[in-house]
């Protein structure tokens, strides 16, 4: 047999076995049924101590549902699901030091928590109920700590709204029967 006939043979055989493998857990569409594809974000309320962090995690998770691009958002009294968060907690931590300046902190992780409750407004049923996010991120500083911390909040919150999306997105919906 030619050896490029065979060469030709493998990786035939090969793309097959990948695509055939890929398949069956791969979809080109949303699994979300179309009659819940719209969706509302209630302003997070804020219970850490960084001013507006609430309104930064509503903000993200706007956008990330947007940028995903499954959901329609609407208004609370025109979607569906509404999603309602609570931003428990921020904190900061050294992850360097600066030894040229008698070990002050050079860079630091930041750690963001919230909790968040999904509503499916059309049957009154909870489809998550204070679930805990956690997103982080890393900020470095110079002589303004707290303005470089509020400026990383937006990276955090980015990371748990890209979590939050994920799981929309593999949610239970059930289709309501006509």
């Amino acid at each position: 047999m030619n050896v490029s006939i065979r060469l030709g043979f493998v990786f035939t055989t090969l793309a097959a076995v990948m695509l055939s493998g890929c398949s069956s857990d791969y979809a080109w569409r949303s699994k979300v049924p179309a009659d819940v594809r719209t969706i509302a974000v209630q302003t997070f309320r804020n219970e850490s101590n960084v001013m507006e962090a609430g309104a930064v995690a509503s903000r993200q998770l706007l956008r990330e549902i947007q940028r995903e691009g499954t959901f329609k958002i609407r208004s609370t009294g025109n979607a569906v699901i509404e999603v309602q968060g609570t931003v428990k907690s921020t904190g900061a931590g050294a992850s360097a030091y600066d030894r040229r300046h008698g070990l002050r902190m050079a860079a630091y992780n930041l750690n963001v928590t919230c909790l968040i409750t999904v509503v499916d407004k059309r049957r009154g049923a909870l489809l998550m109920d204070n679930v805990p996010f956690t997103g982080e991120t890393t900020f470095t500083a110079g002589q303004d700590v707290s303005t470089a911390q509020r400026d990383a909040i937006g990276r955090a919150m980015d990371d748990i709204a890209q979590k939050v999306v994920d799981r929309l997105l593999k949610l239970n919906y059930e289709v309501e029967e006509e």
